[in-house]
C-alpha cells in the first residue's frame, strides 16, 4: 500500500542508511516535497572531509534523492541556514537533530528517522513521524554472496573484476568471480549494507575508523573498507576462517603438548600473514579454557571465534594502561594477544608478561626468530628469556618449527678467546636441542647471529690432521680444531701443556712457524671431541663435493723440496695441463703445468705445509690429470 506524504523531512540516521531513497523506489512512499535542511548536508560534509565512510555514503544518498526527484516528479528542497561548526562537532549531543526537528516542526512536515531518541522527542511535541525500526535479524547482504565454502577472502575494487582467494593456508587460488567489473556505485552500495548491518547486529562492530580507512567486525568476516584520497579507489577486503580447529588436530609432538600445558608462559605464535597464526592461538585460547583456566584475549579488532567464557578486549576503544590496569586487576592465568603491531603491543605484552600474567602473542614473520627480533630494541636483551620462552612457527596452517629461549654467560660461537664471555640469548630447536642462534652484545649493538656446524673444508680436516701429528711428539692424546684459516685450536690434557709451550714459549712459536698458523694451547677436558684427534688423523678424510676430479688418470711424478718451494716433475707430455693436487681422496688444490711439464708451489702457501708433512711422512700425495 503506497503511503501518500505531503512534506517529508528526513534525518542524517535514514539518509546514510539510504532508507528514503529504497522506499521511493519500492514505491512505498508518495510524496509531493522532500526537504534536505542544510545542517544535513554540513554534517555529511563534515564526515566527507574527514574521509569518513558514513560521509561519503550520506553525500551519495543526496544524490539519488535529486535524481529521483526528477523521475517521480516531486520537489526536492533545500532550507535552512548552515549550522556553525561548534553545532556540527556536537552533532553527537543531538544539536543537528534539534535543527531539524524544529524544521520539520515549522514546517508541518512528517520527520523520517530511525533514532529512537529523535522519535521520542518528537513524539513529546506532537509532531507528525514516521519510525523506521532497525532491523535486528541478519540479512543476507551482498557481500556474502561472494563467499562459499572454500572462500578465504574477497577482495572488491571499483573498476575491477571482484576476486576471491579459495583453498587453504598455503594452498590457494586467486580466482576472479565474475567477468564484469564492480562500479563506483556498487562498491559504495555493499560498503552501506556493511555499515548497516554492523550498526544493528550483536557480533557487529567498526573497530578502527580513520580518515580513509575503516575496519569493521561483521560476525566471522573482518573488512577492511578504504577510499580516496588514502587509496586510489574504493576498495573492500573481507577475510574470514575457512576452518576452526582445536589442538588435537594439530600434529603436536608429546614434549610441545606437555611445553603448552605446563611450562610455556611466554609463548610467540609467528607466521607470514595467512599462514593460520591466529587459527592457532583460537585453539590455544581454548584449549587452556578447557582446563579450567582464566583466558582473556587484547585483539584488534575483536575477531576470534572463541566461545563465551573467554573475554576479548578490543585495544582500539581502549589503550595501553587500560589495558594493563583491567587484565592486572582481573588476574587472568593467560592472556592472548592476537596481531601485535607496534611498539606499544611489544612493550604491553612484555610489561604483562613480567608481572606474571601468561601470555601468548601472535606476530607476523617470514621466519620463526622474526619474531624474536620484533623485540630486540624495544626491552632490554636479558630480559628477553624471561618474556619469551618458547616460539611457535605456523606455516600452511601446521606447526613447522618451535624454538626454546634461554639465558647463558658463554663464549658467542664463532669466537674462541676465553674473556670474550658475555650474556648470550640461546636459541635452540625445542625438539632436536639444536643450537640455531645466538643473541648478545657486540659493542653498541645487539646483534643475533646464526649458528651452523658445518662440515669442514677437505683443506682445513687435512691441516687439522698434520697439526694433530705435529703435536704428536709432545701428547699422546691431541685433539685439534681449526677455528678459521689462520687460526686453531689444540686441546691436550693439563700435563703436557706446559712442556708445549715451552719456557718463554719458545716451542710453540717456533711450531707456528713451522705450520703457519696462530695457535692456541688448551686443555682437553674443555673440549667437545669434535675436533681432528690423533690416534685417527688420516682415517676421517673425505672427498669435497665437486671438487676433484676423480675421473682424470693418475700422473706418476717426483717431487723436491726446497726452502723456498715444493717442485713436482712430470712427464714433459704434461706440460700446459691443469692437474689437481690430492692427498688420498681429498682434493688440495688445482696447479697448471709448466712448458718443462714442473708443478712449482711456493713454501709460503698454507696448502704446502700440509704437503711437506705428507711427502715426509710417505702420505698419500697423487696428481690427476685433467
Amino acid at each position: 500500500m503506497v503511503q501518500k506524504i505531503e512534506k517529508l523531512v528526513p534525518d542524517t540516521s535514514v539518509i546514510i542508511e539510504g532508507i528514503v531513497s529504497q522506499k521511493l523506489k519500492n514505491k512505498e512512499y508518495e510524496i509531493e516535497q522532500l526537504i534536505i535542511h542544510e545542517a544535513v548536508l554540513a554534517e555529511l560534509e563534515h564526515q566527507a572531509n574527514t574521509n569518513r565512510t558514513i560521509g561519503y555514503l550520506g553525500l551519495a544518498e543526496i544524490k539519488r534523492l535529486n535524481d529521483l526527484s526528477k523521475e517521480l516528479g516531486f520537489e526536492m528542497k533545500f532550507i535552512g541556514v548552515r549550522p556553525k561548526p561548534i553545532e556540527i562537532r556536537n552533532a553527537s549531543l543531538g544539536e543537528i537533530d534539534s535543527i531539524i526537528r524544529d524544521t520539520a516542526y515549522n514546517e508541518d512536515a512528517t520527520l523520517i528517522t530511525s533514532d529512537k531518541v529523535q522519535v521520542r522527542v518528537a513524539d513529546a511535541k506532537g509532531m507528525k513521524i514516521i519510525y523506521i525500526k532497525p532491523h535486528l535479524e541478519s540479512k543476507d547482504i551482498k557481500l556474502y554472496s561472494f563467499f562459499d565454502e572454500t572462500t578465504m577472502s574477497v577482495h572488491l575494487r571499483e573498476n575491477v573484476q571482484p576476486f576471491a582467494k579459495k583453498g587453504k593456508p598455503g594452498e590457494w587460488k586467486f580466482v576472479a568471480l565474475r567477468d564484469t567489473v564492480l562500479g563506483h556505485e556498487e562498491v559504495q552500495e555493499i560498503s552501506r549494507e556493511i555499515f548497516e548491518e554492523t550498526k544493528f547486529r550483536k557480533d557487529g562492530f567498526i573497530g578502527i575508523d580513520r580518515p580513509g580507512s575503516t575496519i569493521v567486525q561483521l560476525g566471522k568476516y573482518r573488512i577492511v573498507i578504504t577510499r580516496p584520497p588514502f587509496s586510489d579507489g574504493w576498495e573492500i577486503t573481507a577475510v574470514r576462517p575457512v576452518k576452526k580447529l582445536n589442538l588435537d588436530e594439530y600434529d603436536l609432538s608429546e614434549n610441545l603438548k606437555q611445553r603448552i600445558a605446563v611450562q610455556a608462559e611466554g609463548m610467540l605464535v609467528a607466521g607470514a600473514p595467512g599462514m593460520g597464526k591466529s587459527t592457532f592461538a583460537q585453539a590455544i585460547a581454548e584449549f587452556y579454557a578447557l582446563q579450567n583456566k582464566i583466558v582473556k584475549t587484547v585483539e584488534a579488532p575483536r575477531d576470534l571465534d572463541l566461545p563465551e567464557t573467554i573475554t576479548q578486549y578490543s585495544i582500539n576503544h581502549g589503550n595501553a594502561q587500560e589495558i594493563h590496569d583491567v587484565l592486572l586487576l582481573s588476574r587472568p592465568d593467560y592472556t592472548v594477544f592476537d596481531e601485535m603491531r607496534n611498539t606499544d603491543d611489544f612493550k604491553l605484552f612484555a610489561d604483562l608478561r613480567l608481572a606474571g600474567v601468561g601470555m601468548v602473542g601472535v606476530v607476523h614473520g617470514t621466519n620463526p626468530v622474526d619474531a624474536i627480533q620484533r623485540f630486540i630494541g624495544r626491552v632490554e636483551m636479558g630480559v628477553i628469556p624471561q618474556i619469551i620462552d618458547t616460539v611457535i612457527f605456523i606455516k600452511n596452517g601446521t606447526i613447522n618449527k618451535v624454538l626454546s629461549l634461554k639465558m647463558m654467560v658463554k663464549v658467542p660461537s664463532g669466537m674462541t678467546e676465553a674473556d670474550l664471555a658475555r650474556p648470550v640469548v640461546v636459541i635452540t630447536d625445542f625438539e632436536t636441542g639444536k643450537l640455531e642462534y645466538e643473541i648478545y652484545s657486540y659493542g653498541e649493538e645487539t646483534v643475533v647471529i646464526p649458528v651452523s656446524k658445518e662440515d669442514k673444508s677437505g683443506a682445513q680436516r687435512l691441516a687439522g690432521d698434520s697439526i694433530a701429528r705435529e703435536f704428536k711428539n709432545f701428547s699422546d692424546h691431541v685433539e685439534v680444531d681449526v677455528v678459521s684459516p689462520n687460526k686453531a685450536v689444540v686441546y691436550v690434557p693439563e700435563k703436557d701443556i706446559a712442556r708445549i709451550i715451552g719456557k718463554q714459549g719458545k716451542n710453540i712459536e717456533a711450531t707456528e712457524k713451522k705450520l703457519g698458523i696462530s695457535i692456541e694451547v688448551r686443555e682437553l677436558s674443555q673440549h667437545s671431541g669434535n675436533g681432528y684427534g690423533s690416534k685417527d688423523a688420516l682415517s676421517s678424510k673425505t672427498s669435497v663435493s665437486g671438487q676433484s676430479n676423480n675421473s682424470g688418470k693418475e700422473v706418476h711424478f717426483d717431487h723436491q723440496i726446497t726452502k723456498k718451494a715444493i717442485l713436482f716433475y712430470l712427464d714433459p707430455s704434461m706440460q700446459d695441463k691443469d692437474v689437481d693436487l690430492m692427498i688420498g681422496d681429498d682434493y688440495l688444490m688445482t696447479a697448471k703445468t709448466g712448458k718443462t711439464g714442473m708443478i712449482k708451489i711456493n713454501r709460503k702457501n698454507k696448502i704446502s705445509h700440509i704437503l711437506v708433512d705428507e711427502l715426509d711422512n710417505k702420505g698419500k700425495v697423487r696428481l690427476v690429470g685433467k
